[in-house]
């Protein structure tokens, strides 16, 4: 059996601020038809949101659909400040929602009672569901909020809520790596009430995926620690924690992770459907 993963894990969490007029403007930042970087050194105050019936809360928006680009998912990174939160916070009732906790502490109440996350935190909270979240802490609690319209098919079940941390999931290993490059998965591949699958991904110094993979699904792809060269369509891009990288489908990747420590990332992808066509 696999371990669980017992490194002690490492989250980057923006903190917005502004930049002084002496700092240079040049960056890595770049919109293509293929893909969008992100980097870290963008997630300034100035381009914070605010959410309705959100306290104390501000966003930063890294993704949403877009036409002709990626059409599925939205991802925000969130800071609430003490005491704040929301008692209505999602405004579609057929959206789906995962959440992964990066600093700080939030309590969600569910159903089933109250879940209090730390850094590392997961949750799955399925389109309709009646949810709340505030920080209950004296310091801002940051997380990623991931949202995809659920897309139902006749004869299977809807999912139902997961509330796990990723110290609680094993990694399962790539083929043929010796566990250099593996996935923390926290929900069942071959479960097809699941539309969509937010993992994260971790290779050790020296690791790499070893072809350009060219596929349907759409990624969100947030560092959450270490420093890599990513292969994004015709282009060899560094990013390192804080960055993130938003491909549209069929947009060629590859990776190559040099160290001197581990590449991690959050990712989303959509899965288990069929294409549409109305």
């Amino acid at each position: 059996m696999t371990p669980k993963n017992t490194a002690q894990p490492s989250y980057f969490s923006p903190v917005g601020g502004h930049p002084p007029q002496t700092q240079l403007m040049t960056d890595r930042a770049v919109f293509t038809e293929a893909y969008a970087v992100i980097p870290r050194g963008t997630m300034r105050d100035i381009v914070t949101s605010y959410l309705p019936f959100w306290e104390q809360t501000r966003a930063w928006v890294l993704a949403r659909p877009m036409t002709g680009f990626a059409e599925t998912f939205s991802q925000y990174i969130v800071e609430v400040q003490p005491g704040g939160g929301s008692d209505n916070p999602e405004p579609e009732s057929e959206v789906q929602a995962v959440l992964f906790v990066t600093e700080g502490a939030v309590t969600i109440t569910f159903a089933d009672g109250q879940h209090h996350m730390r850094p590392g935190g997961y949750a799955y909270l399925p389109a309709g569901a009646n949810w709340r979240l505030h920080n209950p802490g004296a310091e801002n609690a940051r997380f990623h909020w991931i949202r995809k319209p659920y897309e139902p098919v006749d004869g299977i079940a809807r999912p139902e809520a997961i509330f796990t941390n990723e110290t609680e999931v094993a990694p399962t290993p790539m083929p043929g790596t010796d566990g250099r490059w593996a996935t923390t998965r926290f929900v069942d591949p071959a479960d097809l009430r699941h539309d969509m699958h937010v993992t994260i991904v971790t290779f050790e110094p020296g690791a790499c995926i070893p072809f350009a993979e060219t596929h349907v699904m759409e990624h969100g792809l947030f560092v959450l620690e270490g420093k890599a060269v990513y292969k994004l369509n015709r282009d060899w891009v560094e990013v390192e924690a804080g960055d993130f990288m938003w491909l549209r489908a069929f947009c060629p990747q590859a990776c190559y992770a040099g160290g001197p420590g581990r590449f991690r990332y959050l990712l989303y992808k959509d899965v288990n459907r069929h294409a549409t066509f109305f």
